[in-house]
């Protein structure tokens, strides 16, 4: 069936069960922002790939609801087929949730699979359907009973995160969040979040492409952590040494009964925003709940001196293999065939000589001329281009080192490129840099920081409908809470920003129909001089791969500006050089000269 045609079989299950409006989320259990192949269900209705982006499906309309970073990429995806495009935040586009309420009949259904709608959302579609003397129906999967031969989940193995590596134990790290129940008077704590999981046990997996976390719940109590698995994906050590830590096993579906017996003098503790809706309703009423953020998150967030220690070794990693890379695509580009695919390819070579290399830490972005111009463009046989010269060459990559995570944009000039794209390399590169540089009292959020990167954009009238910059977890998710930089206000990723949290700098530009550009670099915020005023902080920057001074125009850079590329070129001769060659050494003094 093509996306037509299984709009119309969800249509003839909504009609037998008496459904308006049936809502399909991009999630699975979890609320994970990436999920794997079997809970790609909105993927799977409307044909859009992209990792968020909600489908609203009625008897007689199909729309997508999806923020900026996906409209160009969306619009072709969904182009041919019966869904109209709805573009978050654009003037004269109604919310979802606002569409749902006016478009629901009076006495009309809302339906939903309970298991991938937030606690949060699934209880306001519950007050619009009450608001219409209407009803709630999200017991129903429709998806999975149209999709023929749906994925099955994973039952790919865990593995351990040793203590060089993760830095502190899971009893250490039971001890500081049962402390937190204390503090809320809670006796459970209920943790359904993949990458909190993961933290707490000190193990990943492979269940989520790119994601090294692992299927599960959790319920934590005074004296023991429950953990809902697959226990066919623990091996025998993993499972000894949860037993000497007090950790129980039971079958990953379990979690939703045992919550339906929960005692009424308990008090659970529990993350509205995390908590998918089927798991909210099956406690019982007569259970006090705490909502707040679950304390993982920012336990998690601010990493610790093992952490950190690592997430310099793997960001040196990655540098190297970077700027060798970039050696490599400058020599060769125009005399050997090369492809958005096959550069991506050959970067994760150098990545694999480093030593260490897991995998890709998210699905790469390696995006030519045009396709640079959609900022989660991803490279596919039916799109793959050759690079050709005359115009720039956007990769947005990672890689998952034992060492942790990183995340780097780098975009390249490809033979001798035109003005308008040296000009906005420039500016770039500028927005990237007065970022890097700020000094900030502690307590600032990132939006108090956000005018740094935007400014030379605003002040040009221009601007970049993306976040300038996001948590980056260790081995963990990519996207990580709950401190981002962005210029408007977001609950989920505002929190201030504390010494030992690792954030992402990267402004871009991108021209439809032309060419994009994205410069990112890895930021780790530090304490720095503490006076009659207060603490200060500092961003140290530890991505070190040149800003390609072939698309770069110093004209329009003013004397700090220059300063400002000069001094981290410096430092990423002096940090890269020592790994080098010779011939490389030569190569990347000329690509980190002083304008």
């Amino acid at each position: 069936m093509d996306v037509n045609e299984r709009i119309e079989a969800l249509r003839r299950l909504m009609e037998e069960k008496g459904i308006d409006i049936y809502i399909v989320p991009t999630a699975d259990y979890h609320q994970s922002e990436y999920v794997g192949e079997y809970f790609k269900a909105r993927k799977y209705i409307t044909g859009f790939s992209g990792s968020a982006g909600t489908a609203v499906i009625t008897r007689d309309e199909a729309k997508l609801w999806t923020d900026g970073r996906y409209f160009i990429q969306a619009a072709k995806q969904l182009k041919g087929t019966i869904v109209e495009l709805m573009k978050m935040g654009e003037p004269g586009v109604p919310s979802l949730e606002d569409y749902v309420g006016q478009i629901l009949p009076e006495g009309g259904t809302i339906g939903f699979d309970g298991r991938v709608m937030a606690m949060e959302e699934g209880c306001r579609y519950k007050k619009t359907a009450e608001q219409k003397n209407g009803r709630l129906l999200w017991k129903d999967d429709l998806i999975d009973q149209i999709w023929e031969e749906r994925p099955r989940l994973s039952q790919e193995p865990v593995f351990e995160l040793d203590i060089q590596y993760a830095g502190e134990t899971t009893k250490s790290k039971l001890s500081r969040i049962r402390e937190v129940m204390r503090e809320c008077k809670a006796s459970v704590h209920l943790l359904t979040t993949l990458d909190d999981i993961c933290w707490t046990l000190n193990i990943r997996g492979n269940d989520i492409a790119f994601f090294p976390l692992v299927l599960s719940y959790a319920i934590i109590t005074e004296q023991q952590m429950q953990l809902y698995i697959d226990e066919a994906k623990l091996d025998d050590e993993i499972k000894k040494r949860f037993q000497e830590e007090g950790i129980v096993l039971y079958p990953y579906d379990a979690i939703y009964e045992h919550v339906s017996r929960l005692q009424e003098d308990e008090i659970i503790l529990l993350d509205p925003a995390k908590l998918n809706y089927t798991l909210y309703i099956n406690i019982p009423e007569n259970v006090k709940k705490v909502e707040r953020a679950n304390p993982e998150i920012l336990f998690k967030a601010m990493k610790n001196p093992v952490e950190i220690e690592n997430i310099r070794k793997a960001e040196l990693k990655d540098s190297v293999a970077q700027v060798r890379f970039m050696k490599w695509l400058k020599d060769n580009v125009g005399k050997t065939k090369i492809t958005e695919m096959s550069a991506s390819d050959k970067l994760d070579e150098f990545r694999r000589e480093m030593g260490n290399f897991i995998r890709p830490s998210f699905e790469p972005i390696s995006s030519f001329g045009e396709h640079s111009a959609m900022c989660h463009y991803t490279s596919s046989p039916e799109t793959d281009v050759e690079l050709r010269e005359g115009n720039l060459f956007l990769m947005d990559t990672g890689a998952g080192f034992y060492e942790g995570s990183t995340d780097i944009t780098r975009t390249y000039a490809v033979g001798e490129i035109p003005q308008v794209m040296k000009d906005h390399f420039t500016l770039v590169a500028v927005s990237n840099l007065m970022l890097a540089d700020a000094k900030f009292l502690e307590g600032c959020m990132g939006v108090n920081l956000d005018i740094l990167a935007r400014k030379p954009f605003w002040d040009r009238g221009l601007n970049f409908d993306h976040g300038t910059g996001h948590g980056v977890g260790y081995l963990l998710n990519i996207h990580e809470g709950p401190a981002g930089i962005r210029w408007k206000y977001r609950a989920d990723d505002s929190h201030a920003l504390k010494e030992g949290m690792l954030l992402t700098d990267e402004p871009g530009i991108y021209i439809e129909g032309s060419h994009g550009v994205r410069l990112e670099n890895e930021l780790l915020v530090c304490k720095g001089e503490k006076n009659e005023y207060g603490q200060f902080m500092y961003f140290e920057t530890l991505t070190y791969i040149p800003m390609d001074l072939d698309a770069v125009n110093s004209d329009m850079m003013s004397d700090e500006e220059k300063r400002l590329l000069n001094e981290y070129h410096k430092t990423v001769y002096e940090k890269v050089s020592p790994y080098l060659n010779d011939e490389e050494k030569e190569w990347l003094k000329h690509y980190t000269r002083e304008i």
